[in-house]
């Protein structure tokens, strides 16, 4: 699970909520998010810092959701020959012969 800023968790031991903002990793391999609550329930705190283990994603927050993975299109078959197509010239051969 790979969490982007922007997205909404929560913290699983508090139940804290909010939008990460931050991401921090330490010289250890320590990994904190910056989580900021809504303003109607935090009414402008500080973001808190929680540990990558500590931590669920809920959902994508301000972010857009990922589209899904679409199959790509086989290539489509040009129709085999074609007697109008450009046909190589003179100075196309002696280009060729000077290489």
């Amino acid at each position: 699970m790979k969490i982007k800023l922007g997205d909404k968790v929560k913290d699983k031991i508090t139940g804290f909520e909010g939008i990460v903002i931050a991401r921090i990793e330490y010289l250890n391999g320590c990994i904190q998010y910056g989580v900021k609550a809504r303003v109607k329930e935090a009414a402008l705190k500080e973001a808190e810092y929680i540990d990558e283990g500590q931590i669920e994603r809920l959902g994508p927050g301000i972010n857009k959701p990922e589209p899904k993975p679409t199959k790509e299109k086989e290539p489509r078959k040009t129709g085999g020959f074609q007697p109008d197509a450009p046909k190589k010239t003179r100075s196309y051969y002696a280009a060729r012969r000077h290489w």
